[in-house]
């Protein structure tokens, strides 16, 4: 019997286990030189990044009990994350691509593609799977944002953000970091602290989406046009926040 007991436990410690092998190995992995298939590979990834990346923002769009409008129409970027992998076995680890765009005089930027990691400890158990929005509040945060690293908590005020539509009435929000984070799991949006986490530039799908090495500020400062893969990120920016969708898309 208490064999019988023990045995799922034993499964979940060791489908943990191995999921964080390969959270720790694709962040390994980054940087590998790539072969011409790799690229058109990553040229696809990115594309569906983007989608993906859209999608998420359209679920929010229609859920207006979530992020107070009034916060995301301050926001000077925002970063989307698709499927953020969180795996947890004693030490955990968490792992995951998303794209960030920031508002310029002519509107949202080109996406900048990023990769997020960050590790903790404790007694923990389980893989975990959900999506990230992260809104940066002021132009401080926008100004790190702009480097090729960041590491939220450290170099950037990070907190969860706050949910309901009370939550706009109140000014706490403003206050409270440089970047305010959400998550999805199961079709709800919430606050979450994504402190520990570090952010730092995806080359090898930026160099594949765009043809060309370009970094975080020509991309988050609007000198560089959208993709044309990126028509639907970029309406769904727009449709956040009622804002300009930004520069037209490229042949790309």
């Amino acid at each position: 019997m208490a064999s019988d007991v023990m045995n799922p436990l034993r499964s979940n410690r060791w489908h943990a286990a191995l999921a964080l092998v390969v959270v720790t190995t694709a962040i390994a992995c980054e940087g590998t030189p790539r072969t011409a298939a790799d690229e058109a590979a990553q040229r696809d990834d990115g594309a569906e990044k983007m989608r993906d990346a859209a999608e998420v923002l359209r679920q929010m769009s229609a859920m207006p009990d979530t992020v107070p409008l009034d916060l995301r129409r301050s926001a000077q970027c925002v970063a989307v994350i698709p499927s953020i992998v969180k795996a947890a076995f004693i030490v955990g680890a968490q792992y995951g691509r998303g794209v960030a765009s920031c508002r310029t005089a002519s509107g949202w930027s080109a996406p900048a593609f990023f990769s997020v990691g960050g590790g903790s400890f404790g007694a923990q158990l389980g893989v975990q799977s959900t999506d990230l929005i992260l809104f940066v509040m002021d132009d401080q945060g926008m100004r790190k944002l702009l480097n090729s690293k960041v590491e939220l908590g450290a170099d950037a005020s990070v907190a969860a953000g706050p949910v309901g539509r009370d939550a706009a009435a109140g000014t706490d929000w403003k206050l409270k970091a440089e970047i305010l984070v959400y998550s999805r799991s199961r079709g709800l949006f919430a606050g979450i602290d994504l402190g520990g986490a570090v952010l730092t530039q995806d080359t090898e799908r930026t160099r594949a989406v765009y043809g060309q090495q370009a970094d975080y500020r020509a991309l988050l400062g609007g000198s560089v046009a959208w993709p044309a893969s990126g028509a639907e990120l970029q309406s769904a920016l727009a449709a956040s926040n009622g804002r300009p969708a930004g520069p037209s898309v490229s042949s790309r």
